[in-house]
């Protein structure tokens, strides 16, 4: 099997995607939750925990299934 400059830039743009994608994602976090999350960690810190893996696997889950996705669509149209 050979890495070709295509398969290359392919990585790239998924990569650059999904940082995008992440960044996003974060701002939106911080911007929409960081007062409830921080009353949750000084006041319920069980609850806080159970919150904060929902919210990664919610992030890790979503965002792969966006990013595959968009590389699925991007390859059909690629393809003849």
């Amino acid at each position: 099997m050979s890495v070709t400059k295509q398969t290359v830039f392919r990585l790239i743009i998924e990569v650059l995607i999904y940082t995008a994608l992440v960044s996003v994602y974060l701002a939106l976090v911080l911007h929409f939750l960081v007062s409830w999350l921080h009353e949750l960690f000084a006041k319920q810190r069980v609850a806080y925990a159970f919150v904060a893996i929902l919210l990664m696997l919610v992030q890790s889950v979503g965002l792969e299934r966006l990013v595959s996705t968009l590389v699925h669509v991007t390859r059909r149209r690629r393809e003849p």
